[in-house]
């Protein structure tokens, strides 16, 4: 008896299906055994820093954690909270509430220490996308404050409330030394750093135009997890840091296996270890989703 039309099909789908690299998502025993693995290898990185961390990894594909630690607990996010003060412009820019390329002098009274460059300049007359970037890729403090003056603090906290994010909290403008003394820090958990940082990099809630915006700034950003990537794969992120602390937020456009991941460490003993730890985590993260994507259902790496 000759096979029918229809035995054909679903035969030719099953050989495509076997022959169809993995993806994270798509489990098995012996990509279970891979996933354990790298679990453990982040459970050993982190015991290797002397403080108090958390972090959480992202399938963008199915959606779901990989691997978490302490992922829901608040931790100061340092410059980390910049992300959702992003999201809060370009949603008003939609809004049409605020106006992202009209120029104007800089107040002399926003200008604050630490990170940027416009406390160096004399007399700059900037739009609030350019503030944008300035906050973004050079962390700028002074940039910052204006972008927060313009969205409004307490907007950037129930926006993050209204997507059931509330655990991010806008307390203080940068440079805040009396807000810090009071105990109003910025702060969020892990899994909601990451999850606006998605919301951005999908455009959710944004039109096309300003999620592209978000994206040409965040993947502009340098940073510890940038730097174990491979430069051919676009990374959108940004990091934080003060005394004892250290975040960083990313999206990792993966082909074929995109994952996001966001690591906050606190009670730091020694600052650079906070980098080294989240440079480790970005690495682990990247081989384990490469070498998913890659492979067949057997682990044999494509053509």
């Amino acid at each position: 008896m000759r096979p029918t039309a229809t035995a054909l099909t679903r035969a030719l789908a099953t050989i495509l299906l076997l022959l169809l690299p993995c993806t994270a998502g798509a489990q098995g025993p012996l990509q279970d055994d891979l996933l354990a693995q790298f679990r453990d290898r982040l459970d050993v990185i982190v015991r290797g820093v002397d403080g108090v961390a958390g972090y959480v990894v992202v399938d963008l594909t199915s959606g779901k954690p990989v691997a978490a630690r302490l992922e829901r607990e608040p931790f100061p996010t340092a410059s980390a909270i910049k992300v959702p003060i992003l999201y809060e412009l370009l949603k008003r820019a939609d809004e049409g509430t605020l106006q992202l390329d009209a120029a104007s002098p800089l107040d002399r009274s926003q200008v604050v220490g630490g990170s940027g460059v416009l406390r160096h300049l004399t007399a700059p007359s900037l739009s609030l996308r350019d503030h944008a970037a300035l906050m973004m890729i050079l962390s700028d403090n002074t940039a910052t404050n204006v972008v927060i003056d313009a969205v409004g603090m307490s907007n950037v906290t129930a926006r993050m409330h209204g997507f059931g994010l509330g655990d991010i909290r806008l307390r203080r403008r940068m440079m805040d030394d009396a807000a810090v003394l009071r105990g109003d820090e910025n702060v969020a958990s892990p899994s909601s750093l990451l999850k606006s940082t998605e919301m951005l990099w999908k455009g959710e809630g944004l039109t096309p135009a300003r999620r592209d915006l978000g994206r040409e700034i965040m993947r502009l950003v340098p940073g510890a997890i940038r730097s174990h990537i491979p430069g051919r794969i676009a990374v959108f992120s940004k990091t934080g840091s003060l005394s004892g602390v250290r975040a960083e937020t990313a999206i990792v456009d993966l082909p074929n296996a995109p994952f996001g991941l966001a690591v906050m460490i606190t009670y730091l003993k020694d600052d650079a270890d906070g980098s080294r730890v989240i440079g480790e985590i970005a690495a682990a993260a990247y081989s384990y989703f490469d070498r998913v994507a890659s492979s067949g259902r057997y682990g044999r790496r494509s053509p």
